[in-house]
Order: structure tokens, then sequence, then C-alpha cells
């Protein structure tokens, strides 16, 4: 009987922690909706802010990010000289992807080209932030006649040694563990952590006060949100020796911004040594900390804007 009523209470519980779940993901959705449009692709359903006239730039995000990220403070001010758009990586904010479909980085690379074929975009200069900073580059490889330059802020180029600890509970291999991760102890998890990871993640700079709804931060209490990131951990350490091996062999012009305090990516390792690996690579280093896209807007504008500028002809 003892044992009848544990495994009553521990379902009990589970059932508890699902339901405040699927509350927390409905209270996300509520406070921010959808902001843009969206594009059926072949294995997955883009949702994106389209800006402005012009060349495009195409805006990726970070790991367990959202386009929101960028619409904070960087999407209109570029969108003053160029079409921008802003995109929910697959998995992230509100766009959706196969079950099925190819996870990996540069799958989500050819996503994101394929969006230029809905948009009929000839080609692009591609901005990447953190994650998104590897996937742009695996673009860049995989398609080179679409993608006119890089603009990397704060990016992913290098496989790290282990993973952040800010990120070590997303470290997760099994899809099916994940998934029941997300849907019952993600969230309070995610709430329990939140501002010492804020500190982690914009430090030395502070998180703004209206981040949680203007920069997206809210969408961290959709279980999804850790279902993609989890998997996207897991794809890093799949992809990333493919995305490193190619470097030397790259065309693309490309451009990095980095904060030397950043605390999730080391400056060092991911910024530092690139011009020698990537052919022409160009390195600007600024004081700062990983989220200049939010922190460093008007810095990140100039850079984004000047790197623009030169390859596709117009001022900077």
């Amino acid at each position: 009987m003892l044992v009848l009523w544990l495994l009553f209470l521990v379902f009990m519980g589970l059932a508890g922690l699902v339901l405040f779940a699927s509350f927390s993901n409905k209270k996300a959705e509520q406070f921010l909706p959808p902001a843009g449009q969206f594009a059926k692709l072949k294995s997955a359903r883009l949702h994106y802010v389209d800006q402005g006239q012009g060349p495009a730039l195409v805006l990726v995000h970070g790991l367990a990010g959202n386009l929101h990220n960028f619409t904070y403070a960087v999407s209109k001010p570029l969108s003053e000289n160029y079409r921008v758009i802003s995109v929910d990586r697959p998995g992230c904010g509100y766009s959706t992807r196969d079950s099925k479909a190819d996870a990996s980085l540069e799958a989500q690379a050819d996503t994101l080209v394929e969006l230029l074929d809905h948009l009929n975009i000839e080609s692009a200069v591609f901005v990447g932030h953190s994650l998104g900073g590897a996937i742009s580059l695996a673009a860049a490889q995989r398609h080179p006649t679409r993608i006119k330059a890089l603009a990397l802020i704060a990016p992913l180029t290098h496989m790290p040694e282990e993973t952040s600890p800010v990120f070590q509970a997303l470290d997760i291999a099994s899809p099916s563990v994940r998934k029941f991760v997300g849907w019952t102890f993600a969230i309070p998890g995610t709430l329990y952590r939140m501002s010492k990871s804020l500190k982690v993640i914009f430090g030395p700079e502070k998180a703004p006060a209206d981040f949680a709804i203007r920069g997206g931060g809210i969408m961290a209490l959709k279980p999804q949100t850790f279902i993609t990131a989890s998997s996207d951990i897991q794809n890093v350490s799949w992809s990333m020796p493919n995305i490193e091996a190619a470097y030397a062999s790259m065309t693309t012009p490309v451009h990095v911004l980095y904060g030397r305090e950043d605390r999730i990516l080391s400056a060092k390792l991911n910024g530092e040594d690139l011009p020698q690996r990537i052919p022409g690579a160009q390195l600007t280093l600024i004081s700062g900390g990983h989220m200049l896209p939010v922190t460093q807007a008007d810095v990140t504008c100039q850079f984004i804007s000047g790197v623009a500028g030169k390859a596709t002809g117009l001022a900077a």
C-alpha cells in the first residue's frame, strides 16, 4: 500500500509540473504573441519580422534566443537603409520544425537560405549572434553565392571545451528525456536560476528591465525553448568540427565583433585566432559582454552597417 501511495504522489507531482509548464507556455504567448509573418518551408514553419527596403540582411539569434534579441534595438535602425529579416530559428520562438527533421547546424543554415528563396531574395548579408554565428558560417560555406558577407557578433566559432555552466542543464543527449524534462522540471529550474543566469549571460553589463518582453526573454518559459536549446547543444558537438574544417576554404568576407569580457564564449578562443583560420577575416574587440545587440545596440548597428555597406555598395 505504501508503494502505491508513493507512486500516486509521484504521478500527481509530475502531473502538476506538466500543468505548470502548460500554464507558463500559455502566459508567455499571451504576453508576447507572434510579431511577424510565417513562411511554410519544406521541413519548418519559420516566424520572421520583415522591415525596411534595400539590400537584405538576415539576423540569426543564438542559443535559447529568438528574433526579439534583434528587434529590441537593432533591426529598426538598420531598416532605414536595408531590408532586415529577423527570424526565429527552427524550433525557437514561434518557429516550428517537423519532428523528424534534421536539426543540425548545417540543416538550420539550409533552412535559412530556403527562407531567402521563399522571399525571392537572391543574396543577403547574414548577421549571426552567438550560436547564430556558427549557423551563419555554415550557411556561407554551403551557399557561398547566396551570402554576400558575414557580420558575426560574439559568435561560436570554436568547439567548446565544455558547456557553459549557465547551459549545463540543457546538455541532454536523449530526445525523449529532453522532452520529458522540458515539460516537467525545466520551467521551475529556469525560474529558480533566472537571476543568476542573466548576470552571466549579460555580464559584466546588466540585463535591461524590459528584456523579458521587449527582448523576448519571457520565451524562456516555453517548454519548447528548452527542448530546442537542448537539441542545439548536442548539434554543436556534431556540427562544429565540420564547420571548423571548412574555414580555410571560405571566400565569403567574415567580420567579427566581440566583447572582451564575454562570460559565455571566450573572445580569445572564438575571435582572436579567427583571422588566422579564415582567410581575410577581420576582428573588432570592444569592452563588453555577450549580449551586445541588446546592451550596445549603437555599436552593433555601426558594425553591421559597416560590413553590409562594403558588401552591398551602400555607404556605411
